[in-house]
């Protein structure tokens, strides 16, 4: 069984729960290192009042040069630390698909995560993520925002350390005095790697520093306004940028989005609510494919999952790489196709192998999920960065009783899988980097309209975030797609597609209320 890399999000509690703020689930193609470095011509950057110490950063010329198949890449420096610019600088990498046809401007995209590449995204997966009518009339720009990918970014530990971390089992009682004990020692040490490895980088890699970024490569990009398409924790960025920069939104479009007024604790069960219920379309569905391995009701095979992650957590099933598989990790392969209904086959086959005592496709999952290969090396580094960017975006509990409680109001809310997603606090609580952000409703006043997309049988961003979302915003306009998976543009639905296409080539939104 073969499965297509995804971008989504890794957990918040990297070993202990599952919270997935991710993105879409599309194909990566192997990327080429940079080719042929011819330069190119470079674009004045657009003049923009800023702060002391900033104009040598906002002055700067992008040097665009060739790096195959018709892409240009370039290098952007931006202030580690944007409230003291002369602290020093980092690097944000860039790829950009110029304009096939008459120029409007440039079209920056974030696939979400956070930690997921927007260079790679671009660049893999280009027509699958902007639609050909976009890329006739901007300049589709990725990046990768900091602490990710090619940019300045956060770094940990081995590979082989990586997987010890994501993959060991903790062999005391979920829960148990003895098991919070020993996650939390875990993911201290892995954060106190991250602090040695990274340096002071670790501190400045919050959302409103890359939001902050996302300005500067407006700026120097040449566009007085910026247009840009984020999915998942993109809308945050997204969001987050329009609050700081009201005056300089153009055209943005979140989709998929997150409600920046919800704690961790409410993002963990309200998705863990989500995904039972992606879980449950899918037994709905599953009796009429074949080779479905449930043929009951959807009440009785919910309650076969059950136990099947019940039975791994107490008996781990050891794969043909002597890796043991215990529910985190199956919960971590059940989740990675409920992003999409066009990966419900994969499930199928899970589901069959693993009650056949197989630990292989599992682990084939798991491992496309968190971007290892089959030799045990790592394509990026987006587990650790996911980790790093949502201990300094949220704030976190550090009181045991109430983690306790949390996790009982999640296993009930989510009976099937939401015993998996508790105790998500344990993944920060120790983070040698304090978090310092305060979450609330975004209100961006003064910005243009921005479109917000929300999809009603969405698991990982529920309708609910949009909604909310479109209401902060005192310019929010709501887009519904009636369907499942996680965002919209990226369906395949003409509904969706002709609307988002008309409200960059045009400016022209949709009327509120607006279903597709």
């Amino acid at each position: 069984m073969k499965v297509s890399r995804a971008t989504f999000g890794v957990a918040v509690g990297i070993i202990v729960v599952t919270v997935f703020s991710g993105c879409v689930p599309w194909p990566f193609s192997a990327l080429t290192d940079r080719a042929g470095v011819s330069e190119t011509s470079t674009a004045a950057p657009s003049a923009a009042p800023v702060g002391p110490g900033l104009s040598p950063f906002y002055a700067q010329r992008v040097a665009w040069s060739a790096c195959s198949d018709g892409f240009e890449c370039a290098t952007v420096t931006a202030p580690l630390n944007w409230q003291r610019p002369a602290q020093g600088a980092i690097e944000l990498a860039l790829i950009r698909k110029r304009a096939t046809g008459a120029k409007l401007g440039s079209l920056l995209v974030n696939p979400g995560g956070p930690g997921a590449s927007g260079y790679d995204i671009v660049r893999s997966s280009l027509d699958h993520v902007v639609r050909k009518p976009l890329q006739r009339q901007f300049d589709i720009v990725g990046f990768d925002p900091r602490g990710v990918g090619r940019s300045s970014s956060v770094s940990c530990v081995s590979d082989a350390k990586k997987d010890a971390y994501l993959f060991d089992l903790v062999a005391a009682p979920r829960g148990s005095d003895k098991w919070i004990a020993d996650v939390r020692a875990s993911t201290k040490n892995f954060g106190q790697a991250c602090l040695a490895e990274t340096g002071d980088l670790l501190t400045y890699i919050d959302t409103v520093s890359s939001a902050r970024d996302l300005d500067l490569l407006r700026a120097v990009l040449g566009d007085a306004k910026l247009s840009y398409l984020g999915y998942s924790y993109g809308t945050y960025l997204g969001a987050t940028y329009a609050n700081l920069y009201p005056t300089n939104v153009g055209r943005l479009v979140l989709d998929g989005a997150l409600d920046p007024s919800v704690s961790g604790e409410e993002v963990s069960k309200q998705q863990a609510i989500g995904f039972e219920k992606a879980l449950t379309a899918y037994l709905t569905d599953c009796p009429s494919r074949r080779g479905c391995p449930f043929k009951d009701t959807v009440t009785d095979s919910l309650a076969d999952i059950r136990k099947l992650l019940e039975s791994v957590d107490a008996s781990p099933i050891t794969a043909r790489d002597g890796r043991k598989l215990g529910a985190n990790t199956l919960l971590i392969a059940i989740v990675y196709p409920l992003y999409s209904e066009e990966a419900w086959p994969y499930l199928d086959q899970l589901f069959e192998s693993v009650k056949l005592g197989s630990a292989d496709d599992a682990f084939m999952l798991a491992d496309q999920y968190y971007s290892r290969n089959s030799n045990g090396t790592y394509s990026d580094n987006s587990a650790e960065a996911f980790q790093a960017i949502n201990c300094l975006d949220y704030t976190y509990q550090s009181d045991v009783a109430v983690m306790r409680q949390s996790a009982a109001d999640i296993e009930q809310a989510a009976p099937t899988i939401g015993k998996y997603m508790g105790y998500g606090d344990l993944s920060c609580i120790d983070w040698p980097v304090k978090s310092t952000q305060q979450k609330g409703p975004i209100t961006a006043p003064g910005a243009a309209p921005i479109l917000v997309i929300g999809t009603t049988g969405d698991p990982a961003t529920p309708y609910q975030w949009a909604v909310s979302l479109a209401k902060q915003l005192s310019s929010g306009i709501l887009l519904t797609y009636e369907g499942e998976g996680h965002t919209a543009y990226t369906s395949g639905n003409g509904c969706v597609a002709g609307l988002v296409e008309s409200y960059f080539l045009t400016g022209t939104t949709p009327a509120a209320g607006t279903r597709c």
